[in-house]
């Protein structure tokens, strides 16, 4: 347990050393929330609702996908694995340990975003911070599931860089997170139920806003917590040491079925 403390210390702070892990957890993600507070809030003001909810997903999904799968590709490549192998490090903690490292410096930009949102832009607080506080962690949980079997599977940086935007982009254009999901056309909806934000956004709606929803909000955790499971013991399962590892015990394809647990919460929602 000792040596686990001290190797999530190490990634934590690494996080804070590295430029491009800077930007990616707090520079990039706090920026566009303030362009989004002072711009869109001022051209739409019923974007005020989702203000909060929508830039705490940009700022985990920013960390995560966009910062976390080209790491462990690197260190990978790099022999790292290989070395944590020799000293008896197993896979389950190189994979659990920049998820939770990647998981802290999206609550703390989160906690941001959730407490100068309303004295700065005077947008919609929650009503239920309990209730905010849980999906935030679980989103973290879910998207930093993803993003470490994205690392996993990925045979090169730039291969993390086609995956994360696969999820990233969508998410920004149908997840529900600039437009309410109510105004998006029904024939693009159904796309919409593949990702992650999506149920995440409808979460915060219903639970920490009380707001009227298209997907059932509980539901919509149930998702969030399966996808997130899943997509992590995938992640553990299809884990290599180094691209000449022999013991892979699954094909990298069955990534996908990372995806079922949204195919099916749309058909249910």
């Amino acid at each position: 347990m000792t040596a686990f403390v001290h190797h999530l210390g190490f990634e934590f702070r690494s996080g804070l050393r590295n430029s491009t892990s800077m930007l990616m957890y707090y520079l990039f993600p706090l920026g566009f929330y303030a362009l989004m507070g002072v711009v869109m809030v001022q051209i739409n003001p019923d974007f005020g609702e989702l203000l909060i909810p929508s830039m705490v997903l940009v700022t985990l999904m920013a960390g995560t996908l966009l910062g976390l799968p080209g790491e462990l590709v690197e260190e990978r490549e790099a022999g790292i694995f290989r070395s944590f192998k020799v000293n008896g490090v197993p896979a389950i903690s190189i994979l659990v340990v920049p998820l939770l490292a990647s998981a802290f410096h999206g609550t703390i930009g989160s906690a941001v975003i959730a407490l100068t949102a309303g004295p700065l832009f005077g947008v919609t607080v929650p009503t239920n911070w309990v209730a905010f506080i849980l999906i935030t962690l679980l989103s973290a949980f879910t998207l930093g599931s993803l993003a470490v079997l994205i690392g996993v599977v990925s045979t090169s940086s730039r291969a993390t860089v086609l995956w994360s935007q696969l999820v990233f982009l969508p998410s920004m254009l149908i997840g529900g997170l600039m437009v309410d999901l109510e105004l998006i056309p029904s024939t693009v909806r159904g796309f919409s139920g593949l990702l992650p934000s999506t149920y995440a956004m409808q979460a915060y709606r219903g639970l920490a806003y009380g707001a009227e929803t298209v997907f059932d909000p509980t539901l919509s955790v149930l998702v969030l917590a399966v996808g997130g499971v899943v997509a992590f013991t995938l992640a553990v399962s299809l884990f290599s040491w180094d691209r000449k590892n022999s013991t892979r015990r699954l094909h990298p394809a069955l990534a996908l079925l990372a995806i079922v647990p949204y195919a099916v919460g749309t058909l249910l929602a």
